[in-house]
């Protein structure tokens, strides 16, 4: 199964569930949102799979406190990707992209564990 994992290298939750595959022995392949942005149509997958995009967005980081008012109500898809294409930190993190497409975001040790059982 491909592992991919979409993230920041300097965010500790990255590196947390880096570690953890490297421990697990999961072959993983790392994505820096910034170094390389992610796809819109990814995004709009991505954003489908979690129920919507406030799932996928990180509202309690710096990067939403300093947006201005009236960029934190985007009212359609396009307006949500500008704002992901323009500021990628806002993408939860990490988000780990399984099998053919099966997404999950953020890390826990035990969530690791049942979707990497032995």
């Amino acid at each position: 199964m491909s592992v991919t994992v979409y993230g920041l290298p300097n965010c500790d939750t990255c590196r947390k569930a880096r570690k953890w595959l490297e421990r697990a022995g999961v072959a993983h392949r790392f994505v820096d949102y910034r170094a390389e942005p992610v796809a819109a149509e990814s995004l709009r997958e991505w954003a489908r799979q979690l129920g919507g995009w406030d799932k996928l967005v990180n509202r309690s980081g710096p990067t939403w406190r300093n947006l201005l008012p009236q960029r934190k109500n985007p009212a359609s898809e396009p307006e949500w990707l500008l704002l992901l294409k323009e500021h990628p930190a806002l993408i939860r993190r990490p988000v780990v992209v399984r099998g053919a497409g099966e997404i999950t975001v953020g890390f826990a040790a035990e969530g690791f564990r049942k979707l990497f059982p032995g």
